[in-house]
This record gives structure tokens, C-alpha cells and sequence, in this order.
């Protein structure tokens, strides 16, 4: 019985046995994991005795999965090289370096499996045409730089970028300061924050709602419509007209993010030293002085954070988009783009979009990280 009749006896099964099948090879191996990094640094017969059985076992268990001999002698020479190592390393008294690496190492492989592969395939693909037969260089992102639709994609999501972290932080700042060690403190923050508890769908159907439109001798059942009908003016297709269907959607992923800026920045004010803010006082400063002065630098880290944050989610919205108008109307962004593409069978200019994604997260991430190692220097 090798690995195919294996993995195909597992696709005969109903779904929830498929399901534990899965976890029981998980626990399985997490336990052999879990058993080597126990008897690395320890001596004694019995944990000999151990040794020898995995020496055994292991590369029996790779021949009967694998069917094959070489594996099996691989994998016996790789375990007996293993256990070497750590016998020998753990005299030196460094087994806590070795139980280090060994927990690690089932994070590392599924990280690699999971996030550095893919990332890899993902540039590869980038610069081949849709069906991957034939290389064609830099076509794709000429393509996205040349073509309506890639330029919208990339100037919306600048564009998004650009409103939404600013506007989110600079609104949940403000109500944090305004509420602060008010009364009601508690029920106004939990009425700013519950949108966060909504996911991206659902906060687009709401908004349809909000937005909705019907002709001017129709009823109206869009809030905003509805308003607008009721101070003599005529409904708008809010979410046709551009370019003010995109601040339409922005909006929404503002009224989203706008609880998470206020709770993180709220908890950060809270923090600030209460002398210093009693000693600008006592120098005459104003209230705006002492908000600006002592303050905004005493929260610095907990704004970076909240940008920063804010900004990845901008930059990698997709279900608003797809959910409200469906990237039509000049509003698709780059998520969305790349979704559009491949459902399209270009895989190629999707994974190109992708890629051009990727490298406008990539200088907030390292920013942001750089920003985190500085603090901790400080501290």
C-alpha cells in the first residue's frame, strides 16, 4: 500500500471521515514530533531503547507508505544521522537549542508549504502566458500598466490606501479623546466598535441598502435616497456614478475600520503618564498643546500600528468591491482585478497582479517591523 492508494482509500471515505482521518496522521506525527524533542537531551537504556525502535520504525513506516526501498534508506540514514547529532549535541548541554528546533520545525515546514512555495510559483507564473506554455517576460505587468482595467485596478487601490487608514485613525482618535473617562464611556465605544464584529459581506449588504436606488417615481427603500427625496432633491445611483462610487465604498471599509483604530488608540491614550500631561499644564499649555505636544508622541507606536494595519487591509480589499458592484463601473482594485483574471483563465496576468499586491504590502510590513524593533530598543 503506497502513498496513492493511500491518499485515494482516503478520498473513498465520507467527508467526516475524511476530516479525521486528516487529524489522526496529524496527531500522529505532532506525537512523533512531540517524542523526539522529549528524548533529545535526556540519557538512560530506556531512551536508548527508544532510539533504536524510531531507527526501526520510522524508515519501516516510510517503505510500507512509500513502497519504496530508497526512501526507506534514505530516511534510515537521515534518522540514524539525527539521532547522532543529538546525543552528540546534548552532552554540550545545549538540548534546549535542539527542543527549540524541533518545535519549530513543524511552523517552519508549513510556512514554507503554506506561504513560500506558493509565493515563488506565483512570481514564476507571473511571467507566462495564461495556459504556462509559453514564457512571455514582462508582458503581464505591461499589460496592467497599459490596459483600462489594470490602470483603475492600481490607481483605486491607491486611491483606497490613501482615504481609508487616514480617515479611519484620524475619526477613531478623535472619538477616543472626545469620550475619554466620559460618561456612557463603555456603550459609545461598544456602538463604534460593533461594525468590527461584522464581516466585509455583511457590512456590503447593509450599505446596498444604504445606497439603494430607485427611480424618482418609485418609493424608496435606500436610506440616503430616501433623505435626499425628502429635502425636495432627486435619488442618485450612488454606486454607478463615478468617480464618487469609489468614496461610496470607501466608506464602508472606513465604518469598519473606524472601531479597531478607536479601541487600539483609546487603550494607548489611557496610557499616557498622567505627569506629564499635569506638568504641560502647570507650563501653560492649552488643551490642544497638551493633546499635540504630549499626547500624539505618547501614542505614536499604537498610530504606526493602527496605519499600518489599516492600510494592508485597504490595500488587499476584495469582498466590499465584488460584493457591491462587482468591480464594474470603474471600481474594481487590484484584489478584485486578480480575482476577475483568473476567473478568466488568465493566470498569468493574475498572478502578475498579485505579485504587484504583494510589493505594495511589502514596504508598509518592513516599516512597520522597523518601527516595532526601534521601540523595543527604547524599552
Amino acid at each position: 500500500m503506497n502513498a496513492t492508494v493511500f491518499f485515494q482509500w482516503i478520498g473513498t471515505l465520507p467527508p467526516i471521515a475524511q476530516a479525521l482521518a486528516v487529524v489522526i496522521a496529524f496527531a500522529v506525527v505532532v506525537v512523533v514530533i512531540l517524542l523526539l524533542v522529549d528524548i533529545a537531551p535526556r540519557k538512560g537504556a530506556l531512551y536508548t531503547g527508544i532510539r533504536l525502535a524510531m531507527c526501526l520504525l520510522i524508515p519501516l513506516a516510510v517503505m510500507w507508505f512509500f513502497n519504496s526501498y530508497y526512501w526507506a534508506m534514505g530516511v534510515a540514514v537521515a534518522v540514524g544521522a539525527l539521532f547522532f547529532f543529538l546525543d552528540y549535541r546534548s552532552r554540550d548541554g545545549v538540548g534546549y537549542l535542539i527542543q527549540l528546533v524541533a518545535f519549530m520545525a513543524p511552523a517552519i515546514l508549513l510556512l514554507l508549504a503554506g506561504l513560500i512555495l506558493p509565493s515563488i510559483q506565483t512570481v514564476y507564473a507571473s511571467f507566462w502566458n495564461s495556459t504556462g506554455s509559453d514564457f512571455v517576460g514582462f508582458s503581464n505587468y505591461l499589460w496592467i500598466f497599459t490596459q483600462s482595467d489594470g490602470v483603475t485596478s492600481v490607481v483605486n487601490t491607491i486611491v483606497w490606501v490613501l482615504l481609508v487608514p487616514t480617515l479611519s485613525t484620524l475619526i477613531g482618535l478623535a472619538y477616543a479623546v472626545f469620550i475619554d473617562k466620559t460618561r456612557g464611556e463603555k456603550i459609545y465605544k461598544l456602538l463604534v466598535f460593533m461594525p468590527m464584529a461584522i464581516s466585509f459581506v455583511g457590512a456590503s449588504i447593509i450599505w446596498r441598502f444604504v445606497y439603494a436606488y430607485r427611480g424618482p417615481d418609485f418609493e424608496q427603500i435606500g436610506l440616503l435616497n430616501q433623505i435626499l427625496v425628502w429635502f425636495g432633491g432627486e435619488p442618485q445611483q450612488f454606486l454607478l456614478n463615478g468617480p464618487w462610487n469609489n468614496l461610496a465604498l470607501i466608506v464602508v471599509l472606513i465604518w469598519v475600520q473606524t472601531g479597531f483604530a478607536m479601541v487600539v488608540l483609546s487603550a494607548s491614550i489611557k496610557g499616557v503618564p498622567a505627569e506629564l500631561l499635569e506638568a504641560a499644564e502647570l507650563d501653560g499649555a492649552n488643551a490642544w498643546e497638551r493633546f499635540w505636544s504630549v499626547t500624539i508622541p505618547s501614542i505614536r507606536p499604537a498610530l504606526i500600528v493602527v496605519l499600518t494595519t489599516i492600510s494592508i487591509a485597504s490595500l488587499k480589499v476584495f469582498d466590499i468591491v465584488r460584493t457591491m458592484t462587482g468591480g464594474n463601473y470603474g471600481t474594481s482594485v487590484l484584489a478584485n482585478e486578480m480575482y476577475t483574471q483568473f476567473s478568466k483563465f488568465e493566470a498569468g496576468r493574475s498572478a502578475a497582479l498579485s505579485v504587484i499586491l504583494f510589493i505594495l504590502v511589502l514596504p508598509i510590513v518592513i516599516y512597520n517591523a522597523r518601527q516595532i524593533k526601534k521601540q523595543r530598543e527604547i524599552r
